[in-house]
């Protein structure tokens, strides 16, 4: 029987501390890994189990907010919604119909359906349980994902971070309620970095700031980015991004970032 090859360990502590130098983050930068059976997420090192039941976003805040490594199981998740979108509960035509949204977050039950259908979430059956951790803790070394809070003037920078090599067009969607589906939904069924408008029950629930987005992407393409910023950095083009006067002739700022080769 061949044998596979183990994924890849990063420098997860060494990323953190370049992404904090290149965009003075002010919340803790973490990972999900998924597993496929209980017992593997238990044997995480430190890893704390809710005593009651939650929300994901409630979870992924402990990490994100409290500095805590978090495993759970879908009994430790509010329902179905929460469940289905990290693959712990199964997409059926119950959760397809969305009657809990009728007349709450839309006025129809064909545009909660249309909702449901529209959401990017981990297929059912692959996994019993996920946990959540500081990127700085290596207790997930490689996480899945790692989830990265950001204002849009931070996340402008990151994005062109990774668009500095390798240049692809990204285009992300929003689905409204349940945006988790936006960010660690998508990036942990396509393996893409996927940008997110944190929800009302992000906010609400998971304590996100106002002033916050979200990017979910795998560790291989957070370093990349890193590298990128170094270089736009090298090149005048970093956080925070000084404005340079809305009156201001314009071309000794253009001068300087395009100089003549």
């Amino acid at each position: 029987m061949q044998q596979q090859t183990p994924p890849e360990a990063f420098d997860l502590a060494g990323m953190v501390a370049d992404l904090n130098s290149l965009l003075r983050l002010k919340t803790t930068v973490i990972g999900i890994k998924m597993f496929a059976s209980v017992e593997e997420m238990t044997a995480i090192p430190k890893i704390r189990r809710p005593s009651a039941v939650h929300t994901t976003d409630q979870i992924v805040s402990m990490a994100s907010r409290l500095g805590w490594t978090v495993g759970i199981t879908g009994d430790d998740l509010v329902g179905a919604q929460c469940r289905a979108v990290i693959g712990l509960a199964p997409q059926d035509e119950k959760w397809l119909a969305g009657e809990n949204y009728v007349g709450v977050w839309h006025g129809t039950a064909e545009d909660a359906r249309k909702r449901q259908e529209a959401l990017d979430v981990v297929p059912f059956g692959q996994y019993q349980a996920m946990a959540v951790s500081p990127l700085t803790s290596g207790r997930l070394n490689p996480p899945d994902i790692c989830l990265v809070y950001a204002t849009p003037g931070q996340m402008i920078i990151l994005i062109n971070g990774l668009q500095y090599t390798g240049y692809k067009k990204f285009e992300w969607g929003v689905v409204g309620e349940t945006a988790c589906a936006d960010s660690w939904g998508r990036a942990l069924k396509t393996g893409e970095p996927s940008l997110s408008l944190p929800c009302f029950a992000e906010r609400r629930y998971g304590g996100v700031p106002d002033e916050e987005m979200l990017i979910a992407l795998k560790p291989e393409h957070l370093a990349k980015a890193i590298v990128g910023m170094k270089q736009l950095a090298k090149n005048g083009l970093r956080y925070p991004i000084a404005p340079y006067g809305i009156q201001a002739d314009v071309r000794a700022g253009m001068g300087v970032s395009y100089p003549k080769k």
